[in-house]
């Protein structure tokens, strides 16, 4: 069970870092998020009516469902803000680390979830690979200070919101099945987006379909695909052993930005992508 909670995870943060490359590379990032979440939660919502009928939901479940929902509609907001302004190979980093950080920390004081001495060590390299990376301890290296700073706030919030909705959905999932859950998520993308869309205006819709419906297409995939198999992990696994391995997100999401945006700082960054590797590894082996 273990075994398959690891690549559960796995590969839910290599399709993660796909289609937040995805989101970078897109011209209006509301308009994108919207198209790719639009389609499986239409697919979904029958599975979820159905559920919510046969399943009676606790009052504590409700709250934990309306806490979710703040914090994954903020994460939609901030995530679309944090890629207008930083790169790929910083940006996400920080969101991914932030995000990690405060879920390991707060399962093990919330849910009793442990983590033996290598995985703490596990645990702070990641966390040390993940800021370097970000490029926080090498300020004189970032051009334009307002806009670096500005992209490093929206990442942390984003990495704030990860953490929020991320435990909450540990708790919902308890009740309702991965699937009820991330079209729970879902719905509160697209709600939040809908507003977003409308200002957008009908040609920008237009425009992002004829420029990137193949992204889109693949982005439909990706994005549910990543969230479900986590959830499904997290039915198999404690939360603070998981949620770190999923941070290979960030390596993938890091050489993406090197290769395919053409982004500074690559040796440095690829480096430290190495250093959280092993991080990685140690949770999952030894942690």
């Amino acid at each position: 069970m273990i075994s398959m909670a690891f690549f559960l995870v796995l590969f839910s943060g290599i399709t993660h870092a796909v289609w937040n490359l995805f989101t970078k590379r897109s011209l209006n990032k509301y308009v994108f998020l919207w198209s790719i979440h639009i389609v499986g939660t239409l697919a979904l919502l029958p599975y979820f009516i159905i559920e919510l009928l046969q399943v009676e939901l606790h009052a504590e479940t409700l709250g934990y469902m309306a806490i979710s929902a703040l914090f994954q509609g903020s994460y939609f907001i901030f995530l679309s803000k944090s890629y207008s302004y930083g790169d790929l190979s910083q940006t996400y980093p920080i969101m991914r680390g932030t995000g990690v950080m405060l879920v390991t920390l707060l399962s093990v004081v919330l849910f009793g979830d442990s983590l033996t001495l290598v995985g703490w060590i596990g645990f702070c390299c990641i966390i040390v690979g993940l800021f370097i990376i970000s490029g926080i301890v090498n300020r004189h290296a970032n051009q334009g200070k307002m806009t670096h700073s500005i992209s490093i706030f929206y990442a942390i919030v984003v990495g704030m919101c990860v953490a929020g909705y991320t435990l909450m959905d540990k708790l919902i999932v308890q009740q309702l099945s991965p699937l009820s859950t991330l079209e729970l998520s879902n719905i509160n993308y697209v709600i939040v987006a809908f507003f977003m869309v409308i200002r957008a205006g009908r040609t920008q819709i237009i425009r992002e379909w004829q420029q990137n419906w193949k992204m889109i297409l693949i982005g439909c995939i990706c994005s549910p695909a990543s969230y479900f198999m986590f959830l499904m992990a997290m039915k198999l696994a404690p939360l603070a052993s998981i949620a770190p391995i999923r941070e290979i997100g960030t390596v993938v999401g890091t050489i993406l930005g090197i290769l395919v945006l053409k982004e500074k700082q690559g040796v440095r960054r690829i480096i430290m992508s190495a250093v959280i590797t092993c991080g990685i590894i140690s949770i999952a082996i030894w942690g």
